[in-house]
Formats: structure tokens, C-alpha cells, sequence
């Protein structure tokens, strides 16, 4: 990752540059990495988007050659307004959430005596409200699998998890046959920075799962891939990725015939909304998704408002034009 990570660094160098700087900005670079993954349990691709974002902000030191230490708060506001030509607002925001996150680092490690970066923020970008599946659109989802095939049980069982559980797709792919405790109705989730949570298994979810280890038994899994729940089954049989659930996903939709935008997190989603609707408090809510903050959890609250006032708006006599 390291090696990748200077690769992209060393492509936004201009001619002429001090290699003492460079080399010095790439042995910045990895202790960072190194204490987001050490101290923060960042995954890898956390950890690759954060080195890309502080790409940005080490070829803005370049350019001026200076020391990212030596930065002062109004170059910072200048490099935070050329962002502005660049990216938009939320790739704005999360730049400089990542490179606030840079100057704790530094100053964790005494590398600098006060935070430059204290007083920059990034622009707001307003709420982003997640599409939601209706419990019917899940079913047409489901019903657009073909049981007959190999992986079709297996399919099944993703999506009954996926929205049973809540889980991210993360969590999905790493979850293990170690941390199924189906007559407890209970599975064990390693989250974000290694967390692990309970999370209750619906009967649905568990009867399909308990159809797809049906089949799963009659495979050759290789040693390394045995303890994984969820198992490629063509050409090399490991653990599932992301890539291959969120292909599933979108696949299935298209085939349900829905135009929303779908991902493995809509279902996540949905989970998580259609708990609030059943009158699930939002700290049970908290707790099954693994949020840090209640604030977090918070966002179901307004996709369900915004449901009700659609509600309203089609229901109430009201709103019906004579």
C-alpha cells in the first residue's frame, strides 16, 4: 500500500522539486498511515482514501516548498479555496476533515506546538437522504433470484442478511462461521476500528442461510476460506468481496425493475427505517448498526419524516383537488 501510495505521491512532483522535500513528505506520509491503522483500525481502503486526500495537501507544500509543519492558518484557507475549481462541496468536506485529522496527528507527535487547521471548515453540503427499498421492492429483489443455480441460495442469504442484520457490505464479506449463533438468533459483527457488536438474525434470514449450508457443504473451500460465512463459488473459491455484492445488488434491482439508486448500504437503509417505522427506539437503532453517535442514527428520523409527509400529501382530504 505504501509503495502505491508514493507512486501517487511522486506523480504530482514538478520538475525541479527538492528531493529532500519529496522523501520527507512521503516518511510524513506513512507514519500517518501508520497511525490510522495502528490507532484508528482504518481498513485498507479507508486508509488508501485518506493517503489520496492528503496527496492533495502534500503537492500544495510542494509546489510551495515548505514543510507540511511550517504551514500557516491562511495558506490553509488559501489551499481549502482551491479546492473550490477542483471538487465539489462534499469532496471539499472530506479533504478537510482529512487534513484536520493530519494536524492532530502532528501535533500528537509533537511535530508541531499549535493546530493551524483548528479553525478550517469545509463547506456545507446539506443532508443527503438515502434512497429506501419498500419491503415489496425487497421481495421483487429476492424473487428475481434463480434458486437453481449454484450460488442462488447463497444470493438469497446475502440479501436476507444484508437487510435482516443491517450489516455494512464490510462487515458481510468478513463475517465468520465462528460468530454465528443461530439457535441464540444472534450474529457477531466486527465493525468499524474493530468493534464487535451483537446483532439479533431474523428467522427468515437464519432458514435462509441454513438452505445455502446446504449447499455450501458440498464445496471444496480451501483451509484459508473455510471460517468465512459467504464463499465465491466459480473459477478460485475464497471469501466474497464487495465488488461481487454490490454487482449482485444492482443486478437484481435492474432485473425487480427498480430505478432508485441501489447499493448493498440501501439496504442498510432500509433496515434501519423500517425498524423506526415499527417503533424501534433510535438508541436500539444505534446500537444494531454500530454507530458511535446518536447523531449518526439521527439521519433515519428525516427519511422517516419525509415519508410520513408523502404520506400526508397523498392521503390526507386536504391535499385532494375537488
Amino acid at each position: 500500500m505504501y509503495e502505491k501510495n508514493k507512486k501517487i505521491l511522486a506523480e504530482t512532483v514538478k520538475e525541479g522539486t527538492d528531493t529532500s522535500l519529496l522523501q520527507h513528505m512521503q516518511s510524513l506520509k506513512e507514519g500517518y498511515l501508520s497511525y490510522l491503522r495502528l490507532e484508528k483500525s482504518y481498513s485498507p481502503n479507508t486508509l488508501d482514501a485518506y493517503g489520496r486526500d492528503l496527496d492533495r495537501l502534500l503537492a500544495f507544500c510542494l509546489d510551495g516548498g515548505i514543510k507540511p509543519k511550517d504551514l500557516t492558518a491562511l495558506q490553509l484557507h488559501q489551499y481549502a479555496e482551491s479546492l473550490h475549481e477542483e471538487v465539489d462541496a462534499r469532496s471539499q468536506a472530506r479533504i478537510l476533515s482529512g487534513m484536520r485529522t493530519f494536524f492532530k496527528y502532528m501535533l500528537l507527535e509533537k511535530m508541531i506546538d499549535t493546530n493551524p487547521a483548528t479553525f478550517i471548515n469545509g463547506p456545507k453540503t446539506g443532508m443527503h437522504l438515502p434512497d429506501v427499498l419498500t419491503v415489496e421492492e425487497i421481495d421483487k429483489m429476492e424473487s428475481c433470484i434463480d434458486l437453481s443455480k449454484k450460488e442462488g441460495h447463497r444470493n438469497l442469504a446475502i440479501m436476507e442478511v444484508l437487510y435482516g442484520c443491517g450489516l455494512r457490505v464490510s462487515e458481510l464479506c468478513d463475517l465468520r462461521m465462528s460468530n454465528l449463533y443461530l439457535d441464540e438468533a444472534f450474529i457477531k459483527v466486527s465493525g468499524k476500528g474493530s468493534k464487535e457488536r451483537l446483532v439479533p438474525i431474523s428467522p427468515r434470514a437464519i432458514e435462509c442461510l441454513n438452505y445455502y449450508f446446504t449447499d455450501r457443504s458440498r464445496w471444496t473451500i480451501p483451509l484459508p476460506y473455510r471460517d468465512y460465512v459467504f464463499i465465491t463459488v466459480h473459477r478460485r473459491i475464497k471469501n466474497i468481496g464487495r465488488i461481487m455484492v454490490f454487482r449482485l445488488i444492482k443486478d437484481l434491482a435492474q432485473l425487480a425493475g427498480i430505478q432508485k439508486t441501489i447499493s448493498p448500504h440501501t439496504l442498510r437503509h432500509s433496515f434501519a427505517t423500517h425498524l423506526l417505522a415499527g417503533g424501534a427506539s433510535l438508541r436500539a437503532i444505534q446500537a444494531m448498526l454500530g454507530h458511535e453517535s446518536i447523531e449518526t442514527t439521527g439521519i433515519y428520523t428525516h427519511i422517516d419524516n419525509d415519508r410520513l409527509r408523502g404520506e400526508i400529501l397523498l392521503h390526507h382530504p386536504r391535499n385532494h383537488k375537488e
